[in-house]
């Protein structure tokens, strides 16, 4: 059973409290902190997982299988304490596509034989960037691990690990701190791309969001005496600048603009939260099977969209100002979204309602058509419902029961995931969660709302709560995933958003009427207890794909030799190429390192000047055509401005017996020339 967060006496004065929490951190009280109150803890980890022969997340597309890193994938957290009482929450950001059940479940654990009560399934919210091109397989539900062809347990063990890496430094990195919040707009980065479901809702909703966007950007600032560690800011725009086309890991344009500051401000933990971003689009053009925008080169876009969500969060980071509340809090309650039963207050009509088994609507198969290059089922298209079901030759209706048809109506419901052996295919039973930092509240949603479904969401918080709308963000794929929630005037129109919805037409209502209960109990003090418990999937995870055979070098080479070397001399801006004799990258991760350093020349020794994070680069593998066990691996380096003098390419490898045994080797190019 969690601690709960009343269980720190009345009468035990402040102080005392403030210095038992420093006690626990092996630190002496202060007698001035230069704080608000707060003690703060910043902390980021490699959660990067397998870079080849994999499949991806994000498009679940089978095709998508990963050849290369343009990007490591890191996971940041930040540890709040109120030095007054105790209280603590822990916030973590992961540049992945999606938190799944089973890294909250498999988390979880891990956190307890570390820390004891300290952090738990209550008080830590766990939450992705949604980039679309992090490592598949790390879900236990099958529809997310489907298109990987199963269970990757190497990926999960990094993933899991990075996000409890990220907290243990976090909370290692504990010191009086404060924390203020700044507010901004950002028009530029996003565009609407359900907007015929859009048009559906009420007028009083659209006129929130007069250019149907949500601009909104909102900053927590986070410094420990005169120094700034940590900055959080929430926008949403979908991670998908990089199309379908791309196969090499990246952490999009959220980890792109975290990848900026960073830079800028060597020891900031900078992240890019989501908020509801369910129809925010990056790909500004809007042009269907040919996602683009501002231009036609998606590396471009990406750089493009991450420096504007950047340059925004800087802004609004620069105008911080002091929380009008201070302290933390947080509450949980699991729900099975499967069979909630809505009362009328919180449906449209005013009728009472219910959620149904998890299904999936032909017009999600149909894929998010601004977002794809293609789709995997080409004859399906978004807008389909369930009165055409007999224009694909169906003599009757379809065999799914008749109150689970008629509950989703209108959605043509393609798979009844919900309704799949040996368990649900998707989660049921899913964490609700509000958390408070300062005046800012966050409501954790298991997926991804749309901009008037996130709307309402606040509303009703915001109500329960007691406090300004404007201080409440939704805060999207949050400690699991179950895909989309729309308004039901949204699922009407069955784009690909309502076709992801997968409870039915009064999913949101049923989040609405569970959260709105939430914020009562948060702010009555009330106890809802944990809720039904989430099914562990674990048992039951088979891997598709054979066995990855021994490494074997090009014939007549030996591991690391070069192949290609870079020419003799470069110019700033073009791109040195070197192909290396290379093995297979899962042999071994890199967590923490790299698979490949740029070195420059400083008299007789060398420095380090970039590595596989860093965006100048990118590694790609490959297998040389009729090879079940050769690999080559293609290192570019793209030459940044105001770059002069002597340079190298380094690649790290590591080659498999037949045994198993790995043994590390370094292959280095010869010298060039940048003037």
């Amino acid at each position: 059973m969690d601690v709960s967060r009343r269980t720190v006496i009345a009468g035990t004065a402040a102080g005392a409290v403030a210095a038992g929490v420093l006690s626990t951190l092996g630190q002496a009280a202060p007698a001035a902190a230069a704080s608000d109150g707060y003690l703060v803890g910043c902390g980021r980890a490699d959660m990067t997982g397998a870079i080849a022969g994999q499949g991806m997340m994000g498009y679940s597309d089978t095709e998508q299988v990963a050849e290369g890193l343009r990007q490591r994938c890191w996971a940041r957290a930040y540890v709040i304490v109120d030095a007054a009482t105790g209280e603590r929450v822990v916030f973590v950001n992961a540049d992945i596509a999606c938190i799944f059940q089973s890294h909250h479940m498999g988390l979880m654990p891990r956190l307890r034989k570390r820390f004891g009560g300290l952090y738990t399934e209550r008080n830590v919210n766990l939450n992705a960037t949604h980039n679309h091109n992090s490592c598949g397989g790390t879900a236990w539900d099958f529809a997310y691990s489907l298109a990987a062809f199963g269970f990757k347990k190497n990926s999960y063990e990094a993933e899991v690990e990075g996000l409890f890496q990220a907290i243990v430094r976090a909370h290692d990195n504990l010191a009086p701190g404060t924390v203020s919040i700044g507010r901004g707009e950002l028009h530029n980065a996003s565009r609407n791309r359900s907007r015929t479901a859009f048009e559906r809702n009420p007028k009083a909703d659209r006129a929130h969001f007069p250019d149907a966007i949500d601009p909104r950007v909102t900053v927590l600032r986070l410094r420990q005496g005169g120094r700034d560690v940590g900055a959080i800011t929430w926008f949403p725009t979908h991670g998908t600048s990089l199309t379908d086309a791309n196969k090499l890991i990246s952490a999009d344009n959220k980890g792109y603009a975290s990848y900026l500051w960073e830079q800028d401000d060597p020891g900031m933990v900078a992240s890019f939260p989501q908020t509801n971003a369910g129809d925010m689009t990056p790909n500004l053009n809007l042009i269907k099977m040919h996602p683009s925008g501002p231009t036609d080169d998606h590396t471009r876009n990406c750089e493009i969209i991450g420096r504007r969500q950047y340059d925004a969060g800087r802004g609004a980071f620069s105008r911080a100002t002091p929380m009008s509340r201070g302290g933390v809090d947080a509450v949980i309650r699991y729900v099975d979204m499967s069979k909630v039963r809505v009362s009328g207050d919180f449906t449209p009509d005013g009728r009472p309602a219910s959620t149904t088994p998890a299904m999936m609507g032909a017009a999600a198969a149909a894929t998010s058509t601004e977002d794809n290059t293609r789709s995997q089922l080409s004859f399906l298209q978004e807008g389909l419902k369930n009165p055409l079901v007999r224009r694909f030759g169906a003599k009757s209706e379809p065999s799914i029961a008749p109150w689970i048809r008629d509950m989703q109506s209108p959605k043509l419901v393609l798979f009844p995931l919900g309704l799949l052996p040996p368990s649900p295919w998707v989660p049921h039973v899913v964490p609700l969660q509000i958390m408070r930092i300062g005046q800012l509240v966050l409501v954790a949603v298991p997926a991804e709302s749309t901009i008037v479904a996130g709307l309402r969401l606040r509303t009703v918080v915001a109500d329960a709560l007691r406090v300004s709308v404007d201080d409440v963000l939704v805060q999207g794929y949050s400690n699991a995933y179950t895909q989309y929630v729309t308004t039901p005037e949204e699922y009407d129109a069955q784009q690909y958003e309502g076709g992801e919805t997968m409870y039915g037409r009064y999913t949101l209502p049923a989040y609405l009427q569970e959260f709105h209960e939430l914020g009562s109990a948060m702010r009555s003090g009330r106890d809802l207890g944990r809720g039904p418990a989430p099914l562990d999937k674990s048992g039951f995870q088979p891997d598709l794909l054979p066995p990855v055979p021994a490494d074997r070098p090009v014939a007549g080479r030996r591991f690391g030799q070069v192949l290609t070397a870079p020419k003799a001399a470069y110019r700033p801006g073009q791109t040195a190429t070197a192909r290396f004799v290379g093995a297979h990258p899962n042999n071994d991760l890199h967590t923490g390192g790299t698979y490949l350093d740029v070195q420059k020349a400083d008299g007789d020794s060398w420095t380090t000047i970039a590595d596989d994070n860093d965006w100048s680069t990118t590694l790609r593998w490959s297998r040389p055509a009729g090879s079940p066990d050769t690999s080559v691996v293609t290192i570019d380096w793209t030459i940044p401005k105001g770059a002069a003098g002597r340079y190298r390419i380094r690649y790290h490898g590591d080659s498999r017996a037949a045994s198993g045994k790995l043994t590390a080797f370094t292959g280095t190019t010869g010298t060039f020339t940048v003037r």
